[in-house]
């Protein structure tokens, strides 16, 4: 049920493992990640290994919501509530009942409309826009953002005590450039499969070409790497990709990697360049020890033993 989810890295082996974990609870899951990083992808793995998985499995993307009808369509409404009401809706929580509700974006709901879905998770108690009563739903869920929730409670853009009752488990998805050892096992699953959805003849990469692809960042992340594949098995099926066939956006942007770590003519201390390396990866996650080992590449058990190692604390 996990198939759906692509890679090998230590990083993405740790959220796989995590992942397969927490479906098969019921707590509230807060997926974080880049655009295109798979979320609402492992929103759905999620949904499919969990006991609920027979149950309705709704999706609302809260960053396309008008903010006139976003109580109507989170809640629901009935007939006569408001102008343009002519009949009862089923919002999204209802239509989830006994399932699992993915609140994609979900940073972009209204300050008043965050306090109402605190009170939902609280409570599990709704009240549709024009009823008097209240009603119990039995949903599970799981929320994904891409923005720092942090900096937006600082601003006073998101509520805290939301971000408490959302943020159970936290399920962070590494960047594409954070797993770069991952890049041709997508290709090759994106282009077997894209070949199999069309009826074409698979297309296959130069080494030339495959080479320029793992040294790209992919700023779009998978979703862009995805798109990059289905293009290329269309219009170059049964072909061996050169180089020169790839997108102009890859091909005239420098690689990500040109030599990670040039050795100086007078050498290093190993020590020191690792010692330098766990301490920038500490820094840039403000301490937190699991996504520190993330990007350098190791467990966190790996990391702990190090950082003894060399007393940093």
């Amino acid at each position: 049920m996990f198939d759906t989810l692509i890679g090998q890295s230590p990083s993405f082996e740790a959220l796989t493992r995590s992942a397969k974990l927490v479906a098969a609870t019921d707590v509230t899951v807060l997926i974080v990640g880049e655009t295109g990083t798979g979320k609402e992808v492992l929103a759905n793995a999620l949904q499919m290994h969990s006991p609920r998985a027979e149950k309705p499995f709704v999706t609302l993307n809260c960053a396309a919501l008008p903010e006139a009808i976003a109580e109507s369509e989170l809640f629901g409404h009935r007939r006569g509530s408001f102008t343009g009401a002519v009949c009862n809706q089923t919002g999204r929580l209802p239509a989830a009942d006994g399932g699992t509700l993915f609140l994609d974006e979900v940073d972009s709901l209204s300050l008043p409309l965050q306090a109402k879905l605190l009170r939902f998770l609280e409570t599990g108690e709704i009240q549709p826009v024009g009823e008097t009563q209240t009603y119990n739903v039995d949903v599970r869920i799981i929320a994904a953002t891409n923005a720092n929730l942090h900096a937006k409670i600082e601003r006073g853009e998101f509520r805290k005590d939301l971000y408490y009752r959302l943020n159970v488990v936290p399920l962070e998805i590494p960047p594409l450039r954070e797993r770069m050892g991952d890049i041709v096992l997508l290709l090759q699953h994106y282009m077997e499969r894209f070949a199999r959805e069309h009826g074409l003849a698979p297309a296959t990469f130069s080494k030339a070409a495959l080479n320029r692809l793992c040294n790209y960042s992919w700023p779009g992340n998978v979703r862009e790497l995805r798109n990059v594949c289905e293009r290329l098995s269309i219009l170059l099926a049964g072909r061996v990709i050169e180089e020169s066939n790839l997108p102009l956006e890859i091909t005239h942007r420098a690689p990500a990697t040109k030599g990670l770590f040039p050795l100086p003519d007078m050498g290093i201390e190993l020590e020191q360049v690792e010692m330098d390396l766990i301490r920038q990866a500490l820094n840039r996650t403000n301490g937190n020890r699991s996504r520190s080992a993330r990007l350098l590449g190791i467990s966190r058990d790996t990391l702990l033993y190090r950082m003894q190692k060399y007393g940093i604390h």
